[in-house]
């Protein structure tokens, strides 16, 4: 390695640890840096701060300017980003969160994580021309069995732990929204982008099981079995009914 590119490595390591600038160097090395290392360091760890404020907007919110800019360099600490695009810095956040609850003033922040960051991605996801009814009904009967339906790409499912749409909401429309206290319900939250804009709602336990099942490429025999081996009394209609609704929303996708 030449002395250049091992001086680069050295300094972005500093940067990235937010050493001194004496710390660059080994003992005895000459060295004049000045005032613009420390510049480096901060514009570094700003940028950082200023994306995660953007990736989680209702969580920066909920927390206000002070706690969350603290919460943002403790995470910068500990994650640093592995990414060439600063869009996605900010992916372990929720886990983070989780990992160190007691940070929060309420549980329930985790999720309302959790919504920010998967809006974010069902937005950016790649677009797709939905499946219709007519799409179905041009289908022969011998065809069905083998068929694979696939949910479009903007599609997540996310578990949350904690009611958080409802706050989730009222902060996305107005920064200053007075919200009740959330209530603890597990439950399945969908995400997709059909148009310019997101949409989400929460799925019982089994539609949420049902569409997981379609993003491992099961057939169309296959995944009214599993319907069936669930426990439903009636599959076929189970089957028939959610393949209706998810096509009114555009949660499926043309092969």
């Amino acid at each position: 390695m030449s002395a250049l590119a091992e001086l680069q490595q050295r300094f972005q390591q500093a940067v990235l640890c937010a050493t001194t600038p004496g710390e660059l160097f080994a003992a005895g090395e000459p060295h004049q840096l000045g005032g613009g290392y420390d510049l480096y360091v901060q514009a570094y760890r700003a940028r950082l701060a200023a994306a995660l404020r953007d990736n989680f907007p209702v969580l920066h919110r909920a927390l206000g300017d002070d706690a969350f800019a603290t919460l943002a360099q403790d995470y910068i600490d500990c994650h640093p980003s592995p990414f060439r695009s600063i869009r996605w810095f900010g992916h372990a956040l929720a886990d983070f969160l989780a990992g160190t609850v007691e940070r929060l003033p309420h549980p329930a922040l985790v999720d309302l994580a959790r919504m920010d960051w998967t809006i974010r991605a069902a937005f950016d996801a790649t677009e797709a021309v939905p499946l219709t009814l007519s799409d179905l009904a041009s289908l022969r009967p011998e065809d069905w069995p083998a068929l694979r339906l696939q949910p479009t790409p903007s599609l997540r499912v996310v578990n949350l732990s904690w009611s958080v749409e409802p706050i989730w909401k009222a902060l996305n429309d107005d920064a200053d929204a007075t919200t009740e206290e959330p209530q603890a319900l597990p439950h399945a939250l969908l995400i997709w982008r059909p148009a310019l804009d997101c949409r989400w709602r929460s799925a019982d336990a089994g539609e949420a099981a049902a569409l997981t099942a379609l993003t491992q490429a099961m057939s169309f025999a296959e995944w009214c079995l599993l319907i069936a081996e669930s426990g439903d009394p009636e599959p076929a209609m189970t089957a028939a009914g959610l393949l209706r609704r998810w096509v009114a929303e555009e949660l499926l996708a043309k092969g």
